[in-house]
């Protein structure tokens, strides 16, 4: 016998993995995190005998749910696994993930649409971060096919616009978790730094290396990765995060000069790999990291003078436009950071999960919608 869980499967910007609505999942966190580990297949590096792709971008889940809280519309859990880990990590945020949540909610009747387009006012839980998200809904339905493109994914899409509200200090206690805008920590001289993200950036050339190497080449480069990991463990105790060497944050982010007509360079490590792009809040932090005076960004950013600024992060296999808002009065105080994703429903069905992992719902066990449907046997 084994457990049927409804879910969509589906790619939110350059991630992708299941999701789920909360009610069809198990409410005691230690059985949901169980059920969400055998789902993925984790942990095996292969996820073989799982929905995970074998790679942390492709090791992600979604929860959804209706909010009780006013003025919000849906609720978000993001949820990262490893491949090779037996860990359910729901502390950090997701906005490539995030770009799928109101596409999920409109496919599962949780919201209707509200006309040619419909924007929803989406909680993530992790962070306690509230963004406006608009998704295209001609006739009813959710529009997945249009002309905008992402760099990181195939093709062109619907395009769907994030609007984030208050990013700052997501995780770590503030903007700037340290209280300066510049640190020297473990010998290098880095930026800590959380507007949706928590970072350290830091130059490339700080580490002895160009930052425009492939993932490849970087993947394959144990010492810079020791070196990296190292300064990562010394800065979570600088952002007052404590010890993180369990932790997926704070990511790395090696900058460099940009080299394609965007305003900085990236590579960014996830935080034991090198993203193929880089993270959607991971590049709205970078970019606010732009417009900070002081920042390890300065002396190598092109930033425009306007006071909304657009900030293109340039990574691996292309750019990341954000849109930055700073309050003419304060340059330094953003006030708005907004961008554009995609998203795609992969495919609809069951995961299936052994009944020794998690037998369904009993009777009156639901907690989280209206109208659940039931996690079944078969």
């Amino acid at each position: 016998m084994q457990t049927a869980i409804p879910c969509l499967f589906m790619r939110g910007g350059t991630s992708r993995g299941p999701f789920f609505n909360a009610a069809d999942l198990p409410a005691d966190i230690p059985t949901r995190d169980k059920v969400l580990l055998a789902v993925m297949g984790s942990p095996d590096k292969r996820q073989i005998d799982g929905l995970g792709g074998a790679h942390p971008l492709t090791s992600k889940v979604g929860i959804v749910s209706r909010s009780s809280r006013p003025g919000v519309d849906l609720d978000f859990l993001f949820a990262q696994l490893q491949p090779d880990k037996d860990t359910v990590d729901t502390t950090p945020n997701c906005g490539n993930m995030l770009a799928a949540v109101v596409p999920f909610a409109l496919e599962t009747g949780l919201v209707k649409p509200q006309g040619d387009t419909t924007t929803l006012r989406v909680l993530t839980l992790n962070t306690d971060m509230q963004c406006d998200i608009t998704v295209q809904t001609p006739n009813g339905h959710v529009e997945y096919e249009g002309t905008a493109r992402i760099d990181g994914a195939p093709g062109t899409s619907a395009p769907i616009t994030i609007n984030f509200l208050d990013t700052a200090g997501s995780v770590a206690p503030g903007l700037l978790p340290t209280g300066n805008v510049r640190d020297v920590i473990d010998g290098i001289t880095v930026t800590c730094i959380d507007n949706g993200m928590p970072l350290v950036i830091f130059k490339a050339a700080d580490v002895g290396r160009t930052g425009y190497a492939s993932v490849d080449q970087l993947n394959a480069d144990t010492e810079l990765k020791a070196r990296i990991e190292r300064l990562r463990i010394a800065c979570g105790h600088a952002m007052k995060l404590g010890d993180v060497t369990a932790r997926n944050y704070p990511k790395m982010t090696l900058i460099a000069a940009p080299r394609a007509g965007g305003a900085i360079s990236t590579r960014s490590f996830i935080p034991h790999v090198c993203h193929d792009a880089i993270g959607v809040l991971a590049a709205v932090t970078v970019a606010t990291a732009c417009v900070l005076d002081g920042s390890t960004t300065q002396g190598i950013a092109d930033v425009p003078g306007q006071n909304v600024k657009t900030i293109s992060v340039e990574h691996p296999t292309g750019e990341f436009s954000v849109e930055i808002e700073v309050d003419p009065a304060n340059p330094q105080n953003v006030t708005r950071a907004a961008l554009l994703r995609t998203a795609r429903l992969l495919m609809r069905g069951e995961a299936m999960v052994p009944a020794s992992v998690w037998a369904g719902h009993r009777a009156g066990d639901f907690s989280a919608t209206p109208e659940p449907r039931r996690a079944r046997q078969g």
